[in-house]
């Protein structure tokens, strides 16, 4: 296996555990409010789960849609959730840069999850477009202008790249879609964007 293969083996891996922190984090969080020795074991269970068969928790909500027999667009509905903050990829430096950083993290995936309101009606569909891109300029200048502030470069330079292919990727599946008409593949395509914009922010905050 190749380095590359083994990279995209990895982004596969991180990508279907989206779910766990998209949906489930938000359940563990109400649960606190209840009984937090609950939810905390419950969350630890589910985050040792997931680290050792990735996937898992998308499996498991799949399976319950499957058994209640409810029709439920996955993919949409993982967009729509995928905007909320979670405190494992936040930068807790209390420093303007970093915080900015959040900031412009967290209007992109905003953005971003607008998208199943919007992409049918094609002039508020096209603004959205250029706030994408807007917001991705605007992450990515961040981004250049905090890295400086790191010795150990490399592996932020290599994240940066991984967002701005799959920005890349983006951009060509909206094109696509102007041609086919498939949402889904954009839904897709978004939530693959907002998971790198995710690893951006655990990049920044796990280098040294």
């Amino acid at each position: 296996m190749t380095m590359e293969d083994m990279k995209n083996e990895a982004d596969t891996t991180t990508m279907v555990s989206m779910t766990l922190y998209a949906v489930m984090y938000p359940v563990f969080n109400e649960l606190e409010r209840v009984n937090l020795s609950a939810a905390q074991t419950l969350r630890a269970a589910f985050v040792k789960a997931e680290k050792e068969n990735p996937g898992l928790t998308q499996d498991l909500i799949m399976k319950i849609l499957e058994k209640k027999n409810m029709e439920v667009n996955f993919t949409e509905c993982l967009l729509r959730m995928a905007v909320d903050d979670v405190e494992e990829f936040l930068i807790d430096r209390p420093e303007a840069e970093f915080q900015e950083l959040n900031e412009k993290a967290r209007v992109l995936k905003h953005v971003l999850s607008k998208i199943p309101d919007e992409i049918n009606d094609r002039v508020r569909f096209l603004q959205t477009i250029k706030d994408i891109a807007s917001a991705i300029k605007e992450l990515l200048d961040t981004v250049n202008t905090v890295k400086h502030q790191y010795q150990n470069r490399r592996a932020l330079e290599n994240q940066k790249k991984e967002f701005v292919k799959y920005s890349k990727s983006f951009s060509d599946t909206l094109k696509t879609y102007f041609k086919d008409g498939k949402a889904i593949n954009v839904f897709a395509s978004a939530n693959r964007l907002i998971h790198q914009t995710n690893l951006i922010l655990q990049t920044f905050k796990t280098v040294a």
